[in-house]
């Protein structure tokens, strides 16, 4: 059973970073695209960025373009979200997701096989 798992949440102060990561644990996926989305109290989960796995191409919502970075690492099957300038509208839970088909519309949810159990993100002074 493959599972993926987030870390690197925490509290930070606006204006400061933090950067995520997300591995699958078990066996390796085969994944054609990676992405993150975030939940905040009482809203829905919202696409952040996702990149897709063999072409390094990456998106963006436009809340966090310029802000977030996304990356991979091939070697360790891991993906990354460096997060810059954070606000506190960006506090959520960060949550990873991948599929293992190629979609192009990688902002909808039911597109993806696979998801973490979530990091807590909280921006506040």
């Amino acid at each position: 059973q493959v599972q993926l798992v987030e870390s690197g949440g925490g509290l930070v102060q606006p204006g400061g970073s933090l950067r995520l990561s997300c591995a699958p644990s078990g066996r390796p996926l085969n994944q054609n695209t990676m992405a993150w989305f975030r939940q905040a109290p009482g809203k829905e989960r919202e696409f952040v960025s996702a990149i897709r796995w063999n072409s390094g191409i990456d998106y963006y919502a436009d809340s966090v373009k310029d802000r977030m970075t996304i990356s991979r690492d091939g070697a360790k099957n891991t993906v990354y979200l460096q997060m810059n300038r954070l606000k506190p509208e960006d506090t959520a839970v960060y949550v990873c997701a991948a599929t293992l088909k190629y979609y192009r519309d990688y902002t909808e949810r039911d597109r993806y096989d696979y998801w973490g159990q979530g990091t807590q993100v909280t921006v506040s002074s």
